[in-house]
């Protein structure tokens, strides 16, 4: 079984599927992290010195690379994964269970504003700018993000929560 989960920065990708694949016992794979192991650098030193093209495009390739692995695991996406390279169609051709965390603006501001310091993509923005700039992401993003097989809202759950709920779908 594969599960990917996507949705926007701070859905809680990684902590749930953490700790989902401790309660499944099944391998956790974070894209981000797999893309620092092969590239030898960080996300932000990558666009830094590569440009968010390059970015992409590698981001596809391991992409593509950890599907076609022959074993079992759960995959937390980058918040813009869905959206570039026909990604979405691979994962969903891969014959994997595609879960998108949905979290409402309101919580995903409120989210991203308290951990602003540890999102570079936000973090020179003042906190007045990320309404603006989470609304047009997310609006830009939804329609990739939905593509996925099953949503999961998580607005007023803890992580704990949703990850019990994620539990549910695979006993």
């Amino acid at each position: 079984m594969k599960i990917v989960l996507l949705g926007y920065m701070a859905s809680g990708k990684s902590s749930i599927g953490k700790r989902i694949s401790k309660k499944l016992s099944m391998k956790f794979l974070d894209l981000d992290d797999y893309i620092i192991d092969k590239e030898g650098m960080s996300i932000s030193k990558i666009f830094e010195t590569r440009g968010e093209v390059y970015f992409r495009l590698i981001e596809n390739k391991y992409l593509k690379e950890i599907l076609a692995k022959d074993e079992d695991f759960i995959l937390a996406l980058g918040g813009g994964t869905p959206c570039y390279a026909n990604n979405m169609e691979a994962i969903n051709n891969a014959d994997t269970n595609s879960i998108y965390l949905q979290g409402s603006t309101a919580t995903m501001i409120e989210r991203l504003i308290r951990k602003k310091a540890k999102r570079p993509l936000i973090a020179s923005l003042s906190d007045d700018k990320i309404p603006e700039f989470v609304a047009k992401h997310l609006f830009e993003r939804r329609p990739f993000y939905e593509k996925a097989k099953t949503i999961v809202k998580i607005d007023n759950k803890t992580k704990k929560e949703v990850a019990e709920e994620l539990e549910k779908l695979f006993y």
